[in-house]
């Protein structure tokens, strides 16, 4: 490619060249007829490609610590996929840090997915992702991940130039050409307070809503997540970024999903990056006396017959965890939260963690609350304040007192 003429929006393409070649050349000249500047990187390993790359594969195996010669003596997608992978990501992170890059195309099948997405997900919050796919009908949450990928269904396979593909990858081109053009950048807030973290579910949606409220009107911004496993991964991974400098970590559920094989679950590091960071955090068990399960139309799994339940909808069932399995949750919350050291309070709502289990809720049990909040107060880590608040969740009350709380550990 020759250089870009100043000013000129640069597209990064991601695809095999030996078998992408003219679908991949066909972007480039869409992205170029609406002014742009695209930049194709070869991301094939064993044929030689069919349209010419800016980026070569040797290039990009040479920048993912290897060569194209060590690679084809026993070429595996398995050996390849990790080196292709690596050098695309290093190639687009130096081009990113430089200003030479502004959005990023992907072109594949399950496996060129599979690569691409790899790459769009090593690469920053707000940076444009696109992924024209095979497979973006089905279950996507392994190519998103917690990154902000966009995907588009190829419907058709990517073998040839067709009527349907040449109007899709067009739309895809001027789709990420479009948001190319996009000046907005992810900075700090005006007023100069932390951006809190907040995590949510529907049966807290109430009190996070005033929650926003209130803060808004102390000068915060809020970013909210849903805490339904991604979501509060997500959130994380921003502290980690620096995007969140405050967490107001409202919902639980993540964490009782992890341990008894619900959809919500949060993965490992959950409720334990904030602390490790020195954050100041607000911490709320809310949510967490439930957990979700995807089930087939109103019907309840034979294990959970005997507990408290509610269908969340037709497909989600929500059945309350006993005393035991809610004092497990506590004892692992403790764990988790055992490297946080000050600036960190966990508040107990008495009345009930969440809608469900509030005054008048179908999972409501003050005798198995009691139990567990004994458990947390003895496990959860002697560095952190534990105050208990005799309302629900969701109570104004309750509400007000950890948003005051918040604003005093991040002031």
């Amino acid at each position: 490619m020759s250089p870009a003429a100043a000013g000129t929006r640069v597209v990064a393409v991601l695809a095999t060249l030996d078998t992408k070649g003219a679908e991949a050349q066909y972007l480039r000249e869409q992205i170029e007829l609406l002014g742009g500047a695209a930049l194709l990187i070869d991301l094939g390993l064993v044929a030689a490609p069919g349209s010419r790359p800016d980026i070569s594969r040797e290039e990009v195996i040479l920048a993912g610590g290897s060569t194209l010669e060590s690679l084809l003596k026993e070429p595996t997608r398995q050996a390849a996929s990790p080196v292709l992978i690596g050098g695309a990501t290093r190639i687009l992170k130096e081009r990113l840090a430089t200003g030479r890059v502004h959005a990023v195309l992907g072109l594949g099948g399950t496996q060129g997915t599979s690569n691409c997405t790899q790459v769009m997900q090593a690469l920053p919050y707000g940076f444009p992702k696109l992924m024209v796919s095979t497979v973006a009908s089905g279950d996507t949450s392994s190519f998103v991940g917690i990154k902000d990928v966009t995907m588009s269904f190829s419907v058709g396979d990517l073998l040839g130039l067709n009527p349907i593909t040449r109007k899709i990858l067009a739309n895809a081109a001027g789709a990420a050409w479009g948001m190319a053009q996009n000046s907005v950048q992810i900075e700090a807030t005006k007023t100069g307070k932390p951006v809190v973290g907040m995590s949510n579910l529907g049966v807290l949606t109430e009190g996070t809503s005033l929650a926003l409220e209130l803060l808004r009107d102390a000068g915060f911004e809020t970013i909210v997540f849903h805490a339904v496993g991604s979501g509060g991964r997500a959130m994380e991974q921003m502290m980690k970024d620096g995007l969140i400098q405050a967490v107001f970590d409202y919902a639980m559920g993540e964490i009782s999903d992890e341990l008894f094989a619900g959809l919500r679950a949060g993965g490992p590091e959950r409720w334990s990056v904030a602390g490790a960071l020195g954050l100041p955090q607000l911490l709320v068990p809310g949510g967490a006396e439930h957990i979700g399960l995807f089930v087939e139309p109103n019907q309840v799994p034979e294990m959970y017959k005997h507990h408290k339940h509610v269908f969340h909808n037709p497909r989600v069932f929500a059945p309350r965890l006993s005393a035991v399995q809610l004092e497990r949750v506590a004892e692992e919350v403790g764990r988790r939260l055992a490297s946080t050291r000050g600036r960190a309070v966990f508040l107990i709502p008495t009345d009930g963690v969440s809608r469900y289990s509030a005054p008048g809720g179908p999972l409501r049990d003050p005798e198995s609350d009691a139990r567990w909040f004994a458990t947390l107060e003895r496990c959860i880590p002697k560095t952190i304040e534990v105050r208990e608040i005799h309302r629900h969740a969701e109570h104004p009350d309750f509400v007000r007192e950890a948003v005051q709380r918040l604003i005093e550990l991040a002031d």
